[in-house]
């Protein structure tokens, strides 16, 4: 009950506020709910960084030559499996694999000593060349070619040369045979062949009959053409017996030809290379475009075009001409107009020293004078900063 007058004091006094409904606390997200937020950003960021970061150029078993006689087979970056375990299993192989490695490597760069692309290796770098690779270019394709071929001519001679206990001379050179000089006898120790490309086969195609793509069937075929070159100039060796030397019998063998002629061979095929793209069921080629001849066996393959390798771009893996030595005179692939790209060249007066009217004096020496020769050496300007900026 109201006291007497507590009305009247009650409509006095002002209306209470109404107090704003207090909202209801927003559900808290589980643990798992952020935890699966963070790592969608964390996927997301790391996305954004691989694709400012240039693709990984993958390793390959041409390192094994950089590695010299400390082969190591956990060690060699790029072996796929089945090389792992070749590699694990002949370890005196791998030695003359990696002899060979540094062999197909000096060819390559005599061959191209004279162009813009002269087969430079990286130092210390697991892919050798770099990012130039890549591209199923000219170049590739005669670099896996050369290098297949590498490895026959390498672990031939190992195995004729008694520096392999699994294989010795070829076995299947036995008895009598002929030529267009008439019968002869097999003897002596033929180039065991047979045995270098059957392992070749076996080692250097693994990784590409595991890939299965349209790249890895152009590598098998160079790889394939690098084998046959070396088994094309295998020559026949004879030794005459009779009186006199009068060749009545001869005993003859198989051997191996120079690898220089190898890569004379290689070189001839890298020019007259086929462009080709793989068929649909990626089994095979069919040529690049209508009217190209079809592809053979001995033919080099590529699919793209080659970069012109006249400036630095680390992108398509080329280094540039800027420094190079260039020929003023010649109008070939060597002279300054073609080798610089057409940015000039500078020159350079030099003065060489060499061992000249060299005399042999009893006993046992050679001496020599030294004659100072002055020549002028032209190197390629390198670019202006606005050709290049862009590439690099």
């Amino acid at each position: 009950m109201l006291r007497p007058g507590g009305a009247e004091k009650a409509a006095q006094l002002p209306p209470r506020r109404a107090r704003a409904p207090v909202p209801a606390p927003r559900p808290t997200a589980p643990d798992g709910s952020r935890a699966s937020a963070r790592l969608s950003l964390a996927c997301l960021l790391l996305l954004l960084l691989l694709l400012t970061l240039p693709a990984r150029v993958d390793t390959s078993w041409w390192y094994i030559g950089a590695l010299g006689a400390r082969v190591i087979c956990d060690n060699i970056p790029g072996l796929v499996s089945r090389q792992r375990q070749l590699c694990q299993r002949y370890p005196d192989i791998m030695r003359s694999v990696g002899e060979g490695a540094r062999e197909w490597i000096r060819e390559c760069q005599h061959q191209f000593r004279h162009h813009r692309w002269n087969c430079t290796t990286l130092d210390r770098d697991h892919t050798v060349f770099g990012r130039v690779m890549l591209r199923s270019s000219r170049e590739a394709a005669f670099v896996y070619a050369i290098s297949s071929a590498g490895v026959v001519h390498a672990i031939t001679r190992a195995c004729s040369q008694g520096e392999l206990s699994v294989c010795s001379c070829d076995p299947y050179t036995r008895g009598r045979h002929h030529d267009q000089r008439g019968d002869f006898d097999w003897g002596g120790c033929s180039d065991n062949i047979h045995y270098g490309v059957r392992f070749a086969k076996a080692f250097v195609d693994a990784k590409e009959k595991r890939l299965k793509d349209a790249r890895a069937l152009m590598n098998l075929h160079n790889n394939r053409c690098g084998r046959t070159a070396v088994r094309r100039f295998l020559k026949l060796e004879c030794k005459c017996h009779g009186v006199s030397g009068s060749c009545t019998l001869r005993t003859c063998w198989r051997a191996l030809s120079d690898f220089r002629r190898t890569g004379d061979y290689l070189r001839r095929r890298y020019d007259g290379a086929v462009q080709v793209t793989a068929t649909q069921d990626g089994a095979n080629f069919t040529a690049a475009r209508q009217g190209y001849r079809r592809a053979t066996r001995t033919d080099l393959v590529y699919f793209d075009n080659s970069p012109d390798y006249c400036v630095l771009d680390k992108a398509a893996g080329s280094l540039g001409t800027a420094g190079r030595v260039c020929s003023k005179t010649s109008k070939g692939t060597d002279g300054c107009e073609i080798m610089c790209c057409g940015r000039g060249y500078d020159t350079t007066r030099v003065t060489r020293v060499t061992q000249c009217e060299c005399k042999f004096h009893w006993c046992c020496a050679v001496r020599c004078k030294e004659c100072r020769n002055t020549v002028d050496v032209h190197t390629c300007k390198a670019p202006k900063k606005a050709e290049w900026l862009d590439q690099t």
